[in-house]
Formats: C-alpha cells, structure tokens, sequence
C-alpha cells in the first residue's frame, strides 16, 4: 500500500467535503498512528486533518446544557471551570488520561469516535445524558451514545459524518458526578475497571436521581440498569452496598492479560459503589478534587 494522502481541512465544509470522498479524519492521532504502529489496522488511504479547526475546540452554553466540542482536549476538560463545576466526572476522567502529552494532543470527539469500551471519558458522558452531534454533507443528527456505540471500536456512523460536538443537558440543582477507576499505575494506563456515577439529591439529602455506567466490563461502555429503587433511600452502607451489587451482575467482562472476568466483576462493583458516594458527596457540596482517584487515594500510588 502507498502512503496515504494527507490534508489540512480549513473550515468544517472541508472536512465534510474530504469525507464524503472517503477520507478519515484526524486530530491528535493518538489512538490512530499507535494502532497502525502496532499492526491493529493500516492507515487509511486519505486523511483529513481537523485539529485546526478551532469552532470545533469551545465549550459553549446552549438553550439545553452545554456543547464540548469535538475538538476539545483533555488538558482543557480536567480544568475549564464549566466542565469542573458541572460535569466533573468528566474532568476526573480526562485528568486520569495517558501522559500530559497524550491530555494535550487527544480530543473528546476522538475518544467518542474511537467507540473504545474502556475509555475513561465515556462513562461520564453515559451518565451525564450526552448525545453526540453527527453532522455530513447532507445534513446533521443527534445520536445518543448507546445507539452510536454499537461494539468495540465500531461506531453507527456512517462514513462521512463527522463528529462536531457533545450535547449535555444541565444539571439539577444539588447534583454531582465523579469517575473513578482502578489502575495498577498512574500514568500511560488503560482502564481495568472504571464507573462513573451522577446524583441528584432532593430537599432531605436523599436521592432524586442516580446513574451508573461502567467501563471496561462489556463490549461497550454499558449503563446499569435496576437503580430506580434506590430513589428517595438516603445514600448509605445499605445504598452503595446495592450499587455495587447491581453493577457486578450486570458487567460481563472478560479474562485477559491484565484481568481475569471473576476479578473485574468483583472490583467494578466496588469502583461503582465509590463513584456512587462521591457523585453524593459533590452533591451535598463537599469540595472533592479532580480527579477522585487521586484526592481519595483510589488507585495506584505511584
């Protein structure tokens, strides 16, 4: 095979343009150019290169929530003031993310694209209720995430949509979200398990609302279900001690190098169950910093 072609696409009709015509678009290439290196699959013919369309890097209020935007990276997730504030299981999940090279170069819309089952952004935007804007030459969709991820690394997408951004409803008030996984070090770490937790607590500091999703224990990122009878219970021993519960049934991971399936069934519920208290304790206005892995000690120590 000939090397590919390679573009810069200037404007958004660019990239559109180049992918009606069966290019692949690119903007940090970290899971892209590695893949290849490692013989996953070969590059594409033609690249379209998008990192330089700077209308796809904001994060803007919307008459709905807030849209990140595609091009966001992960240095600016773990630390925009919006995103820190309102969807902070996102920033615990982008801080946790490669090196500080890969949290610079790597996107949100990547990540998303990637459809992989352990990425740590995913989850959070599982429960955080984000949907996906699909946008190609013949028009634009919004896509929620269980429909767009359909197996591992496989996208509903077709092959000239592009992703433009993440659409996030706004928060209730008293409500908080954190993510946490185990990780055996701290950095250039793939996910064993991960859980990413939303809460929303009414006016007697019980729950209202509760969302759980898991990483790295399916063939996507996979929302549990069975929670609806822990609304209106105070979130305690007895609460979380069901979470993890319910996580563990419903994870169906599997045996490999860096896990056997009985032990991730096991610690996703217990990663659930902590994400779970501390999505409870954002809500209740405890300042817990970003991310939860390192404030509460969860994980590897060095």
């Amino acid at each position: 095979m000939s090397d590919p072609t390679f573009t810069i696409a200037t404007s958004v009709d660019d990239a559109l343009a180049a992918l009606a015509n069966g290019a692949r678009p690119i903007a940090g290439g970290s899971d892209l150019f590695v893949g290849a290196r490692q013989g996953k699959a070969p590059l594409p013919e033609s690249i379209i290169a998008i990192d330089r369309l700077a209308e796809l890097a904001t994060i803007e209020a919307t008459s709905a929530g807030t849209r990140i935007g595609a091009m966001v990276n992960h240095a600016t997730l773990m630390t925009d003031p919006t995103v820190v504030a309102d969807f902070t299981a996102i920033a615990d999940a982008a801080a946790l993310v490669g090196s500080p090279a890969t949290r610079n170069v790597g996107t949100i819309g990547g990540n998303v694209m990637n459809g992989s089952p352990a990425m740590d952004t995913g989850a959070p935007l599982v429960v955080l209720g984000a949907t996906a804007h699909l946008q190609s030459q013949n028009g634009s969709r919004n896509v929620t995430l269980d429909e767009l991820w359909i197996g591992p690394s496989r996208t509903s997408a077709a092959p000239d949509e592009l992703c433009i951004g993440l659409d996030i409803p706004a928060r209730p008030e008293r409500s908080g979200s954190a993510y946490v996984r185990l990780e055996y070090r701290r950095a250039m770490e793939i996910a064993v398990v991960g859980a990413a937790a939303h809460v929303a607590l009414d006016d007697s500091g019980n729950l209202a609302e509760v969302s759980v999703a898991l990483t790295a224990v399916a063939p996507t990122i996979l929302a549990v279900d069975g929670l609806d009878s822990l609304v209106g219970q105070s979130v305690d021993d007895s609460t979380l001690a069901s979470v993890a519960e319910r996580a563990s049934e419903v994870a169906t991971p599997i045996s490999d190098l860096r896990a056997s399936d009985a032990y991730r069934r096991h610690t996703v519920g217990v990663m659930a169950r902590r994400a779970v208290d501390a999505a409870a304790r954002r809500a209740q206005g405890e300042q817990i910093a970003v991310p939860v892995n390192r404030a509460l000690g969860i994980g590897a120590s060095a």
